[in-house]
């Protein structure tokens, strides 16, 4: 009597890739400090460097900022935490809290050291924080 050989399958083992509905919340409430910050800017922007003209409009960029960092690094917790299958959401919250703490730093040294020039390199990282924050609620909805 003849016995047939044992066979051993090999399987590539992933958990699935779950929606995360908060994260997903999370990110979305980040987006929509994001483009508010676009508003207060465009705002106090227009009074090209009258600072005393805008000030409150400079405070609340400055508050928005603040939120959207604290906002982008609970993302990036939570993604560590919870969602490290998920390498696209993972790599994309940490980015974009990181990108949220250099915009945080050089819209600060604007504001408290009048580094004005840093203007040249807030904008466009604004503008990359911005593709990366509606990049990542799209991506964690799949």
């Amino acid at each position: 009597m003849t016995t047939a050989p044992a066979t051993t399958h090999t399987t590539d083992v992933r958990p699935p890739a779950t929606r995360d509905p908060l994260f997903s919340a999370l990110t979305g409430v980040i987006a929509l400090v994001v483009l508010m910050q676009f508003v207060f800017a465009g705002v106090f922007l227009r009074y090209d460097g009258k600072r005393d003209d805008s000030s409150s409009w400079i405070d609340a960029h400055a508050m928005g900022a603040h939120i959207g960092t604290v906002l982008a690094v609970i993302a990036a917790v939570y993604a560590v935490v919870r969602l490290r299958a998920r390498k696209d959401l993972l790599i994309g919250s940490v980015l974009l809290a990181v990108l949220f703490l250099v915009e945080s730093y050089i819209g600060g040294a604007i504001r408290d050291d009048g580094k004005d020039s840093w203007t040249a390199i807030h904008i466009p990282i604004a503008f990359l924080l911005t593709a990366v924050v509606v990049w990542l609620p799209m991506r964690a909805r799949k």
